[in-house]
C-alpha cells in the first residue's frame, strides 16, 4: 500500500474526535456497552459520526468538517445529546477524562472487529491498557508542504496542550502523580513520539516509501505519533490531548489549536528546524507530570519559564487571530479556566479530595459531560 495522495482541504478548517468512556450507572465502572450503544444511536441522524474503538468500554465520536469554534461546538452539542440520550435508555453513563481512576485494564475486552483483533495480536496486553481517551484535532491545509511545516510548527506547542487538557492523574485506583497518565500508554508504542523531520512532501513519501520497504507499516494508522499527515482527509492531527470533561473545552481546545495554525501561517513567529525536537521529550515530560506548573524550555532561547506563563503569552499573541476566527469566546474559556483549577487533572484530584470516592468522582464527571453539572 502506497501513501495516499493528499486530498484537497479548506485551509484552516477543523475536525474533532473525542473517545469517551461508557460506564455502568450502578458502579461507576467501565462497562462493556459499546455494541449496544452504537445500535442505538444508528437511529439518530447527526452531522458527524459514532464508532467502536479498540476496546468495548469505549466509544469515538467525531465531527463533520467544521469552520471554526461556534461549528465545532454546535456539531459537539448535538452529538452529545443524542448519545447521552441513548445512554440513559441503556442505563449507562457517558464521560470524559484521559484514563477510567478505577478500572482494571485485564477486564477489558477487544471490540470484535477486524482491525481491533490485529492489533490485541501484534501488541499483547498493551491492546487491553490502550483503554485511555484522546481528543485529536484536524486541522486544513492547502498542500502537503504546508502540512508539514505546520506539523513542525504546532510542535514546540505539543505540552501546552498536555497541560492545558490533562484529565488523567489517576490509574487503576492510584493517585499516579501526573496530570496526563494517559500518554504514559501511548508511548509504550513502537512507533509512537514525534514525526520525522522533514518539510517537503516527496521526502516524507521517501520515508514513507523506506517504512513500508521494512514490512514494519503499511498506512498511516500504523504511526502513533503525537502529530501525523493525515493525506486522505488534507489535514494534520493533534493527537496529544486527553478527552476534556466538558464539550466546551473541546471545542475551546480545537479554536485554540486553530489560532496557532493561523498564527503560524501568517505571521511566521520563528522557522521550524531539527534543533526545536532537542528539549522536545524533556518539555512534552514536564506536561504530563506537572501540568502548568511544569517546565518549559524555549527551543530557539534556552530560556526556562513555566508552561503557565508561555501559554498564557502565547494566548496574547493570538488575539488578533482569534478575532479573524471568531474564537475569542474560546480562548476566553481557556483563560478563565487558567485562573481557575488550570486543568481537568486539578479538578479530578479536588473532587477526589472532597468525596474520597472514585466512583463518585466519575458520577460526576458523568453529570458534567451531559452538560447537567457546572
Amino acid at each position: 500500500m502506497s501513501l495516499e495522495a493528499f486530498a484537497d482541504s479548506r485551509s484552516l478548517s477543523l475536525g474533532v474526535e473525542l473517545e469517551l468512556q461508557i460506564v455502568s450507572t450502578h458502579d461507576y465502572d467501565l462497562s462493556p456497552s459499546a455494541a449496544d450503544l452504537l445500535r442505538v444511536v444508528k437511529k439518530h441522524k447527526l452531522p458527524g459520526t459514532v464508532t467502536p474503538e479498540v476496546t468495548d468500554s469505549m466509544i469515538e465520536l467525531s465531527t463533520g468538517i467544521c469552520t471554526g469554534h461556534a461549528d465545532v461546538l454546535s456539531q459537539l452539542t448535538e452529538i452529545r445529546d443524542a448519545l447521552v440520550g441513548c445512554a440513559d435508555k441503556l442505563n449507562v453513563g457517558l464521560c470524559g477524562g484521559g484514563t477510567h481512576p478505577f478500572q482494571d485494564w485485564s477486564q477489558r475486552r477487544i471490540y470484535d472487529a477486524p482491525r481491533f483483533h490485529q492489533l490485541s495480536e501484534l501488541y499483547g496486553y498493551l491492546s487491553k491498557q490502550f483503554t485511555v481517551f484522546g481528543q485529536h484535532v484536524h486541522i486544513g491545509c492547502p498542500g502537503p508542504d504546508q502540512a508539514l511545516v505546520l506539523l513542525h510548527g504546532l510542535s514546540r506547542f505539543i505540552p501546552h496542550l498536555i497541560a492545558l487538557t490533562a484529565s488523567s492523574p489517576f490509574v487503576q485506583g492510584i493517585d499516579t502523580g501526573f496530570h496526563s497518565a494517559r500518554l504514559n500508554s501511548v508511548t509504550a508504542f513502537p512507533l509512537s513520539g514525534r514525526a520525522p523531520f522533514v518539510l517537503r512532501w516527496e521526502d516524507f513519501e521517501t520515508y514513507f516509501g523506506k517504512m513500508m520497504h521494512t514490512g514494519v507499516v503499511q498506512s498511516m494508522k500504523d504511526f502513533y505519533w503525537d502529530i501525523r499527515p493525515k493525506p486522505e482527509f488534507g489535514t494534520i492531527e493533534v493527537r496529544v490531548l486527553d478527552t476534556p470533561l466538558t464539550i466546551e473545552k473541546a471545542a475551546a481546545m480545537a479554536a485554540f489549536i486553530q489560532c496557532l495554525a493561523r498564527w503560524l501561517r501568517i505571521e511566521r513567529p520563528f522557522e521550524p528546524s531539527e534543533d526545536d525536537y532537542l528539549p522536545y521529550t524533556f518539555n512534552r515530560f514536564q506536561a504530563c507530570r506537572f501540568g502548568l506548573d511544569g517546565s518549559f524550555v524555549d527551543p530557539k532561547t534556552g530560556e526556562h519559564r513555566t508552561l503557565r506563563e508561555d501559554i498564557e503569552a502565547t494566548l496574547d499573541s493570538l488575539e488578533i487571530h482569534a478575532m479573524e476566527l471568531q474564537a475569542e469566546d474560546a480562548l476566553r474559556t481557556i483563560r478563565i479556566e487558567l485562573a481557575r483549577d488550570g486543568n481537568d487533572a486539578t479538578w479530578i484530584r479536588r473532587t477526589h479530595d472532597r468525596e474520597h470516592l472514585l466512583a463518585e468522582v466519575v458520577r460526576q464527571q458523568c453529570q458534567r459531560w451531559g452538560g447537567r453539572q457546572g
